[in-house]
């Protein structure tokens, strides 16, 4: 009497998860990995790079002090100095650049200004 095993198992493995996965790896990598350069201010610290390109950069010190592309200016002009500058831009993009110590009402005051303006903001931060 000759008995015969009905349940094999199959050796067989399908990648198609695996990839799947992969690929969802992928684009969660690469819409996730953008964040500005900095330049010589203590910023907050985030994950992340950007390179988008920058067409003014406004910065705050931890003495509330303004800078428009590294030119001091007092803090009521801002929205005339922005308007200068991005005047004629086709996507205007303003670089925020604030010091870790600066209240975050002063990095939403310039926000606001860019808001009202259509103005694209990139908040700027250093690498971990």
């Amino acid at each position: 009497m000759k008995l015969k095993g009905r349940n094999k198992v199959s050796p067989d493995f399908s990648m198609a998860s695996m990839t799947d996965i992969v690929f969802l790896l992928l684009i969660f990598f690469m819409l996730t990995a953008n964040s500005p350069n900095a330049l010589d201010l203590l910023l907050p610290k985030a994950k992340g790079k950007s390179t988008n390109t920058q067409n003014v950069s406004v910065s705050i010190d931890q003495n509330l002090q303004y800078y428009v592309n590294n030119q001091k200016i007092n803090g009521e002009y801002i929205e005339i100095e922005l308007k200068k500058a991005l005047e004629g831009q086709e996507k205007p993009t303003i670089i925020l650049r604030a010091e870790e110590s600066v209240a975050i009402r002063e990095a939403v005051n310039v926000m606001d200004i860019a808001n009202r303006n259509n103005y694209k903001v990139i908040l700027a931060v250093r690498p971990n």
